[in-house]
């Protein structure tokens, strides 16, 4: 019997007590360079990392974060006006190293993007962005809309995102439509933001 509850509390000992760490940081002026180490929650199974650059413009910001994910997939997104690069991981403290800024190197791929007035821009793809993503979404009675170039690994993982009724990605130059919106898309790209750091 005393063998039996020795062997469950060794074994307790060496799993449950175990979760993954990761560093975090919200680097509003472009570094994480005061990043902590955090345990994460129970259920969150990756580190993550996220540069994001905003150009609108003579308005230009980059953010740096980092934190633990439920879930998480790397590549990159492309609305014109906001770039996002996203690294993932699974072992402890892998995200030391900030995500690299989203590439600028077009690969040939075109896609339709918004400004807040039209969706009859065309974005020049980079990098690994090698599809097109339509997002629509309806925030305080407003209809909105979200276009740009996406990684397909990111697009395989936005099937489901909240206050979001339509998420789409396609291949071929120009295939997610021209149909213009009027309304601003920060909250809509801030909500596929928020999914793929929570999820």
């Amino acid at each position: 019997m005393d063998l039996q509850v020795s062997f469950f509390l060794l074994f307790t000992l060496f799993t449950a007590g175990h979760s993954l760490s990761c560093y975090e940081c919200m680097g509003l002026t472009g570094s994480c360079a005061g990043q902590t180490l955090k345990r994460c929650p129970i259920g969150f199974s990756k580190c993550m990392s996220l540069s994001t650059a905003v150009q609108a413009g003579d308005i230009t910001a980059k953010v740096k974060a980092k934190d633990c994910a439920a879930d998480c997939v790397s590549g990159s997104m492309n609305f014109g006006i906001v770039k996002n690069s996203i690294a993932c991981c699974n072992t402890d403290q892998c995200n030391a190293q900030d995500a690299p800024d989203a590439s600028n190197v077009p690969n040939g791929k075109t896609c339709y993007s918004c400004d807040g007035q039209s969706c009859l821009n065309i974005l020049s793809c980079a990098g690994s962005e090698d599809r097109c993503i339509k997002a629509t979404g309806n925030f305080g009675g407003q209809s909105m809309v979200l276009k740009g170039c996406v990684s397909k690994s990111i697009c395989d993982a936005t099937t489901s995102v909240s206050d979001v009724q339509g998420v789409s990605c396609c291949e071929g130059n120009l295939c997610n439509g021209a149909k213009s919106v009027t309304q601003s898309f920060l909250f809509l790209c801030c909500s596929l933001i928020s999914f793929l750091l929570l999820h």
